[in-house]
């Protein structure tokens, strides 16, 4: 799996939690729901930092709740 699928695997999963939509997620981070709909789309899945703290923002984690989990820390390397 590579970075941008886990990041967007991450948002989903936390939303289904939290038991809200994409949209909403987007709306309580200040964010278009472009945006938040871009990063879930495979075929234009690039999400600077800046927007992955605005998602943070919105669901009331931090930058390290959000990555501290165990598909992050196994993530093969991306230089090859």
């Amino acid at each position: 799996m590579s970075v941008k699928d886990v990041v967007a695997e991450r948002f989903k999963k936390l939303c289904e939690e939290r038991n809200i939509k994409i949209n909403e997620l987007a709306n309580i981070s200040g964010v278009t729901p472009s945006t938040a709909y871009s990063m879930i789309d495979k075929n234009r899945r690039d999400v600077s930092i800046t927007t992955i703290k605005k998602f943070c923002d919105g669901l009331d984690i931090t930058l390290g709740e959000f990555f501290s989990t165990p598909e992050f820390d196994n993530l093969e390397q991306e230089i090859r």
